[in-house]
């Protein structure tokens, strides 16, 4: 897969998808919050599926 997400979309999926979780796993949002391992996974993978198909990319290229 390319990469096609990048700087500050990375490191807000990454933080969007860990507190989601963690409100999850407290309790505070109940199962909905799971739901957080999407934007967490695709923060992690420098890729996102629903970027591919729109055309967007926020990764710098060389």
């Amino acid at each position: 897969m390319k990469t096609n997400v990048g700087g500050i979309d990375k490191i807000a999926r990454i933080v969007i998808g860990a507190l989601l979780i963690l409100l999850a796993l407290t309790g505070t949002i109940g199962v909905w919050g799971w739901i957080g391992v999407v934007p967490l996974a695709t923060g992690l993978l420098n890729t996102c599926p629903a970027y591919s198909l729109l055309g967007i990319n926020t990764c710098k290229t060389k």
